[in-house]
């Protein structure tokens, strides 16, 4: 009877630090997935690198942020979004927050919730290293500016955060 308290409690801790861990990928991820749109939109712009944050952000975007975007407020929200890109289509790219809003509830539980979601939050840190070594010429005629500095920075962060949940 002595070990079965043990073992639950074994298996609180391991509870707490999975949240932590959760909240840890979520909050960080989120937020240098933020900084690196910021460093695109600053820098040389990369339409492919803007998706695959957007995939990153959809998949480690926190819960409690998460649910209100696919409320109703997130309903109204790319109401006036897509109102808006009818008439500043380049101010205004649409299709990446609907992502948030329209995506069925088993494909976004499956990703969020799973290891998939966090493999594939690694392949789009991977990839968006070979993006940005190919836009700055390759390792052969590797120049790096401030903002290239501060990207690769913030893709360390961002791996980080991932391999800190798995």
């Amino acid at each position: 009877m002595g070990n079965l308290g043990v073992q639950e409690m074994d298996a609180g801790v391991a509870d707490v630090e999975l949240t932590r861990s959760l909240a840890s990928l979520q909050w960080g991820g989120t937020i240098s997935a933020l900084l690196l749109l910021l460093l695109n939109r600053i820098g040389p712009r990369s339409h492919i690198q803007t998706n695959l944050l957007a995939i990153y952000l959809f998949i480690s975007f926190p819960t409690a942020l998460f649910k209100i975007l696919r409320g109703q407020f997130g309903r109204w929200v790319a109401l006036l979004a897509v109102a808006l890109h009818l008439f500043l289509p380049k101010t205004f790219p649409v299709s990446r927050f609907i992502l948030f809003v329209i995506t069925p509830d088993w494909v976004a539980d499956g990703l969020r919730d799973n290891i998939v979601g966090d493999i594939l939050c690694l392949i789009i840190g991977v990839l968006l290293c070979i993006a940005k070594i190919c836009e700055i010429g390759g390792l052969r005629n590797f120049e790096c500016s401030f903002n290239c500095s501060a990207y690769f920075l913030v893709i360390c962060f961002l791996f980080l955060f991932t391999i800190l949940y798995l």
